[in-house]
């Protein structure tokens, strides 16, 4: 067989279920990091936000080995709720939700922003472009695996 017609040593579906988990792992990580070795009490928002993120990190690494595209149903539905939850974060981060209405009546305020990088970047913010990363590539996957 000529060398251009090689099949890919990996299948590409393969290869975005791993970009997937690593968006989850370095979310999860960063999560971890900033709670218990910078200190930030994570709002009611984080914690749920938490619950649906953790757990990618295994599922998606489940269907990595062997390779099974059906991940994606179990995977996307948590994204999906995790993605939702940063949204309303985010809302009530920037002003645009009032907080009255959010599960944030003790501890630490949801409306706080801790942590703001380059004027813009908020935990919010990083919430949802991680989860709508994860959801893409998903998404991206159910698709190319069913044609």
């Amino acid at each position: 067989m000529p060398l251009h017609l090689a099949q890919p040593a990996y299948p590409t579906g393969w290869m975005l279920i791993f970009l997937a988990w690593l968006l989850a792992s370095i979310s999860t990580l960063a999560a971890l990091f900033l709670g218990e070795v910078m200190g930030y009490t994570p709002c009611v928002l984080c914690w749920y936000q938490r619950i649906a993120m953790f757990p990618l990190v295994l599922i998606l690494a489940a269907g990595l080995f062997p390779f099974d595209p059906r991940v994606v149903r179990y995977a996307l539905p948590l994204a999906l709720i995790g993605w939702a939850l940063a949204l309303l974060h985010w809302g009530v981060s920037s002003g645009f939700i009032p907080e009255a209405i959010t599960p944030c009546s003790k501890g630490v305020p949801c409306s706080v922003e801790q942590i703001v990088w380059f004027g813009f970047l908020t935990l919010p913010i990083l919430s949802v472009l991680a989860f709508s990363g994860i959801i893409t590539l998903l998404l991206i996957t159910h698709f190319k695996a069913t044609q």
